[in-house]
């Protein structure tokens, strides 16, 4: 089953010209609309509910995670109006996919899973109930409520259960939700984030069930297009500052190893405001490198960030090295996750914190869907 889901998944991006006609566009501010807009989109082709963060334990021991649901349209809509009556249950013009992983950081290691299913018979979907939504894989799932997220993902190697409490509303990246990831307008997302989200719960791991607190983020994008032409990956960085501020910043590379104009970002203020901030803002420096002894991939682990409208110079540290995430039973992607801790300057005073960051294209060029 695995290796017909990962065919057809990229038979699909190839047919991408074609079949993305069908497929609703993102071409402008989004504007979404809660709680409503958490829940899927599946007139648009990709999507993904995407958390991270990093938690410790009453002795200091520290853990990151994530947790990510994928949902992917194998056909436009316009197929699912010529189905016979009654369609079969097994019926599905959709797939979804989740990754989750569990780095023991004080003990640097890096555990992870994958699962894959089709939204039929129960067996992944998205269900509303009174303005709650339940993204589910299997056992594996986040239930959306209008106070607290809630997670939950056993495997045979760790677990999560943890509940996450939003500090500050969500905020909309680029204009209104629209989030340029190229010059043509249709190449973008729909995307919004909640930036700080006070965490709470269990991790298991060797057995042992642990309790643990920290800060967690929350992505939910979706769209149409693929990567332009030329944009060979991205770097992407959530980082959560001690002065109560978050930035988030991707950089899309070129294959000439520029950055592509739609480079950008958001800067979320103690208050949750949010502010934009474009590519001629932004600069980045990786100091040093980690191949992977797995898939023989080169990626950068330590950065020097600056933002020139902030007069932020930080220093972004992963933590370990091997956070690589291999994914040959579902999107049969090769990318990096992993937590950072990050120490610098902003408006010449000191700020330290922790975050997430999201390497792709180094293993081979990034060419799936957004």
């Amino acid at each position: 089953m695995y290796k017909v889901v990962i065919t057809i998944l990229f038979c699909f991006a190839a047919l991408s010209a074609a079949g993305a006609q069908d497929f609703l566009q993102v071409t402008g501010p989004c504007n979404p609309i809660f709680p409503e807009d958490h829940g899927p989109h599946p007139d648009y082709r990709t999507e993904w509910w995407y958390y991270t963060g990093n938690l410790s334990d009453a002795d200091g021991h520290r853990f990151g995670f994530q947790l990510t649901f994928f949902r992917t349209g194998l056909a436009p809509p316009s197929v699912r109006a010529k189905w016979p009556e009654p369609a079969s249950p097994w019926r599905s013009d959709q797939i979804y996919l989740a990754h989750a992983a569990l780095t023991d950081i004080s003990g640097g290691r890096h555990l992870q899973a994958e699962k894959v299913a089709r939204p039929v018979l129960s067996m992944a979907g998205a269900e509303q109930d009174n303005g709650v939504w339940t993204i589910h894989l299997n056992t594996w799932q986040t239930v959306i409520g209008p106070d607290a997220h809630h997670l939950r993902a056993e495997t045979d190697d760790f677990a999560l259960a943890l509940k996450l409490s939003p500090s500050k509303p969500p905020v909309l990246h680029g204009d209104a939700g629209y989030s340029r990831k190229g010059q043509e307008p249709e190449r973008a997302s729909c995307y919004y984030s909640f930036t700080r989200l006070a965490a709470g719960g269990t991790v298991t791991m060797d057995g042992r069930r642990i309790p643990v607190t920290g800060s967690a983020w929350m992505d939910h994008e979706f769209s149409t297009a693929v990567l332009q032409p030329g944009i060979t990956g991205w770097d992407w960085f959530s980082l959560q500052l001690s002065d109560n501020t978050e930035i988030m910043i991707f950089f899309l590379r070129q294959t000439d190893g520029s950055l592509n104009a739609a480079t950008s970002g958001t800067y979320v203020l103690p208050s949750g405001r949010s502010r934009h901030l474009r590519a001629e803002d932004l600069r980045i420096e990786p100091i040093d490198f980690w191949t992977s002894p797995h898939t023989g991939a080169r990626y950068p682990i330590r950065w020097r960030l600056f933002v020139n409208s902030l007069a932020c110079e930080l220093t972004v540290t992963a933590q370990p090295a091997d956070q690589e995430m291999r994914t040959p039973r579902s999107t049969n992607i090769v990318y990096w996750e992993g937590s950072v801790s990050l120490q610098g300057t902003k408006r010449g005073a000191s700020v330290e914190g922790v975050g997430y960051v999201e390497l792709t294209g180094y293993s081979e060029p990034f060419d799936a869907p957004l």
